[in-house]
């Protein structure tokens, strides 16, 4: 007769205190009566914090380092349980070369978006961290949240890539994926940072082979005419009852002789524009000229602006209340910390875009030769063009322009024929 035993599956024994060679029974009884435990010969503690009901819990690693952990339990003997386990998992990774912690991206994303955050609002940070904010929220956050940093493989890219494909509706041009592929590795250099990343952990990259950027559409040298014609027209026109509208088209009209003056990013750079940015500058020769200290995603830096930009800013200082009864000479000497682009009130608008394309549609000049829309942004490629035409050195409009020269080339490289056209003809 086959007798069939029940065995019995019992908790395993909770770990002995410490050694009485390294404390003493008085110290032991102190200890216990404060609520401090010892397990696994003193390389774990249990505690409790004033105030707080749930253990936490400290361990020794290999390498002699601690580690701070709640155990999430009321319990003392479920806490001294999970701390050893703890204790157990951390070393066990420890000695196949992983970080002692697991986090899941979400603890990561979290750490990220605060630093950037906080650099932003310290003015240390770049322009292009709201881009990766918006990268991390928008798509790597909701994808990759609950999963644990250290497990992500080059399968659940793919997986990603497509997802966040079908969500844009539209293949990523290949800037916007070094953007989204920027702020994937700040969270990856974070983790390593705080040690929840060792370096022989290696993380799965997102891909940067996207669509090829297409170059924006701009004006031909007549059609500037035409636009700059049209932008002084319509900054005295109008029948806006409201007199921000009516103001906007006045702003307008310098915003935007001043992009083609300067080739500067409109938004990121000029919104930001302040009389204190703008000064005089004196060549060997003595003659002068207008300089700028823009700051946008590639950092601060200083272009100089075309003498027809000198009118354009007596405009503005002539409308300023805070320059009322001031020549150019000085306001710019003053150095006044004020926005350039204001209301009378002292507002700033909010973009000038709308207006600048209801613009373009009165005058007929919102289509290129191929359909496509002009923007705000067109005034900048406008510049770049027109100035290698004019035989500007490629490396001095990189600087000029706070961009590389590969990314001119690539850009305008359909005017090298062009440029060459006098050793081409003869």
């Amino acid at each position: 007769m086959r007798v069939r035993l029940k065995h019995r599956i019992s908790r395993p024994a909770l770990p002995s205190p410490p050694r009485a060679g390294r404390k003493s029974i008085e110290e032991q009884l102190l200890l216990i009566k404060q609520g401090i435990y010892y397990y696994r010969d003193g390389d774990v503690v249990l505690y409790r914090r004033p105030g707080i009901q749930v253990w936490q819990c400290r361990f020794r690693l290999l390498d002699g380092t601690w580690q701070r952990q709640t155990t999430g339990h009321r319990n003392r003997v479920d806490a001294a349980h999970t701390a050893c386990h703890k204790y157990d998992e951390a070393r066990f990774r420890q000695r196949h070369g992983l970080a002692p912690e697991r986090k899941r991206f979400s603890d990561v994303a979290a750490l990220v978006l605060t630093e950037l955050r906080k650099d932003l609002a310290a003015g240390t940070g770049k322009k292009v961290y709201r881009d990766y904010c918006q990268g991390i929220e928008r798509y790597l956050l909701p994808y990759f949240g609950n999963r644990h940093i250290d497990s992500i493989k080059p399968q659940h890219i793919v997986e990603f890539e497509r997802w966040r494909n079908e969500k844009l509706g539209r293949a990523p041009a290949q800037s916007t994926l070094l953007t989204y592929a920027s702020a994937w590795q700040r969270c990856v250099e974070t983790a390593r940072t705080q040690g929840w990343l060792t370096e022989k952990q290696v993380v799965a990259k997102l891909n940067v082979q996207g669509r090829k950027g297409v170059a924006r559409p701009g004006f031909s040298a007549e059609e500037v005419e035409r636009l700059r014609v049209a932008l002084a027209a319509w900054s005295t026109g109008g029948t806006e009852r409201h007199y921000k509208e009516r103001e906007l088209r006045v702003l307008l009209r310098d915003y935007a002789e001043l992009l083609l003056l300067t080739g500067m990013r409109h938004g990121t750079e000029a919104m930001g524009l302040e009389w204190r940015h703008c000064e005089w500058y004196c060549d060997a020769s003595g003659t002068k000229f207008l300089r700028i200290r823009v700051s946008g995603k590639t950092g601060s830096r200083l272009l100089i602006a075309k003498h027809a930009a000198v009118a354009v800013l007596e405009r503005c200082a002539a409308r300023d209340v805070l320059c009322r009864g001031m020549t150019l000479d000085g306001v710019l000497a003053a150095g006044l910390s004020a926005r350039i682009w204001r209301f009378s009130t002292g507002e700033q608008p909010w973009g000038f875009l709308p207006s600048f394309k209801r613009l373009l549609t009165h005058c007929g000049l919102l289509k290129d030769t191929s359909g496509s829309d002009r923007t705000l942004y067109s005034l900048r490629h406008t510049y770049a063009t027109l100035e290698l035409l004019a035989g500007t050195d490629i490396h001095t409009l990189a600087r000029q322009m706070g961009t590389s020269v590969l990314m001119l080339e690539r850009h305008y490289s359909k005017l090298t024929a062009t440029l060459a056209a006098e050793k081409l003809a003869g």
